[in-house]
């Protein structure tokens, strides 16, 4: 694989849901240094500008038809100076890059599949060949909910050739990381190896993020861990309870196989303050209610799912920042393995992940409207019981830092119904839609 393998799922920031396609350097800039300040030491590292950065006519609330996308002379999208004044003069991302960098994080940007529109009716000339971008565009196989750009006609080699001047154009301008857009649905397997060979031959190395991933099916698996670092399991992630639930299934299907071959992602986290000026909705703090939000921060972490926060980190609610500063919940996310759901019934959900040196986790989720008290049976969690039938070791639930006592049950009755003699209860109390993340240290 040409894609940087990531050792743990990638982590940082996407101006995606808080700026949608308008973002600007000053607000990528703020961003960075509120992560290099508060967030870093807790693994996020990555500041990823998302679509459009080379549209002057950029805006809130969708896409611009026949958008007047910055080209150079061979075809290749560069930054708008409008709203990336540092890119003035042909310097491109370069030291908006060396900026973050200083900061100890990486920098990211987004790309569309394919080559410019314009490029193609201009004929360009096609970098190292004698080839226009005319010659390569590929007409049939346009992105169905953004028209800047055709495809490419891999079967000419100038297409390649293509690919590779812009990756060697990125990688001059020290990019760390690319979220490559319309390459999942439908799946567009000739552009997802032909960009991964890009990178290869950029001689940089750098993570490759694929999207949207609507209707991913698990037999592309093993063509992804070939070529990507991670690859979106669903269509966009928004705001409201629908969207977090219906990745539940998703992750179920997809978490098992989370490892550094490459990441399944259930893409942004949108959370704190969004929609300023984005492409869903007014600005807005998310309309997520806070057990819905530690919900979907506990199923992303022990799912080991990539972390990019939507939110505009400067402007968010502290209390949503806090969610990203739990260092037991990310150090779980960063070393886990074997993640995987042991169980879903009438709303409750139960997931599993291990850890180093007999550590476990266990996650239970609440998918009703109401709050619930369970008891859970301490072997149907995967823990194990001491001889006497105790716990064989201390819960302490991650996000209150509180312990959670097991209790030894001797016979069966209601106060521990479901759990069979000889075994151990473990008692939850889960607020609607909300969850607990339990850590298992077994007894030394």
């Amino acid at each position: 694989m040409a894609a940087t393998p990531a050792h743990r799922p990638p982590m940082g920031w996407n101006s995606w849901d808080c700026y949608g396609t308008s973002v600007t350097e000053a607000e990528v800039l703020a961003n960075a240094e509120f992560m290099a300040t508060n967030l870093r030491e807790f693994g996020w590292d990555t500041v990823v500008i998302d679509i459009d950065w080379s549209d002057p006519s950029a805006k809130s609330h969708g896409y611009n038809v026949a958008a007047p996308l910055e080209i150079d002379a061979y075809g290749r999208l560069v930054p708008d100076v409008g709203r990336f004044p540092s890119a003035a003069d042909g310097r491109g991302f370069t030291a908006l890059a060396d900026r973050i960098h200083a900061l100890g994080l990486k920098f990211g940007i987004h790309v569309m599949r394919g080559i410019p529109r314009i490029a193609a009716e201009r004929a360009l000339p096609v970098l190292g060949t004698n080839a226009t971008a005319a010659d390569i565009a590929d007409r049939t196989n346009v992105c169905e909910w953004n028209g800047d750009m055709f495809g490419l006609d891999h079967g000419d080699p100038a297409a390649q050739a293509y690919y590779d001047s812009t990756l060697a154009l990125y990688a001059q301008w020290g990019v760390d990381f690319i979220k490559a857009d319309d390459m999942l649905w439908p799946y567009q397997a000739a552009d997802i190896e032909a960009y991964d060979r890009a990178i290869a031959a950029s001689g940089r190395a750098i993570a490759l993020s694929l999207s949207p991933g609507r209707d991913l099916s698990l037999a592309r698996l093993d063509h992804l861990r070939e070529h990507a670092t991670m690859w979106r399991i669903c269509d966009d992630l928004w705001d409201n309870w629908a969207d977090v639930e219906a990745n539940f299934a998703r992750f179920a299907r997809w978490a098992p196989f989370a490892d550094q071959h490459g990441w399944p992602d259930g893409d942004m986290l949108p959370l704190g303050r969004i929609g300023i000026r984005a492409e869903r909705g007014e600005p807005r703090d998310d309309g997520l209610l806070p057990a819905e939000r530690q919900t979907l921060m506990t199923l992303w972490a022990i799912a080991r799912s990539p972390l990019m926060i939507g939110g505009d980190l400067p402007s968010s609610d502290p209390d949503v920042i806090a969610l990203f500063t739990n260092a037991d919940v990310y150090a779980m996310h960063a070393t886990a393995t074997s993640s995987r759901e042991l169980f879903r019934e009438s709303g409750l959900v139960l997931w599993a992940a291990d850890g180093p040196d007999g550590t476990q986790w266990v996650a239970a989720f609440n998918l009703d409207d109401t709050a619930r008290a369970v008891t859970l049976d301490a072997q149907n969690l995967g823990l194990p019981l001491s001889a006497d039938g105790d716990l064989g070791g201390r819960l302490t639930e991650l996000w209150t830092g509180r312990q959670v006592a097991g209790r030894r049950v001797t016979e069966q009755s209601d106060g521990a119904r479901g759990v069979a003699p000889g075994s151990a209860a473990v008692d939850i109390e889960l607020p609607g839609h909300g969850a607990a993340l339990l850590r298992f240290d077994p007894a030394s």
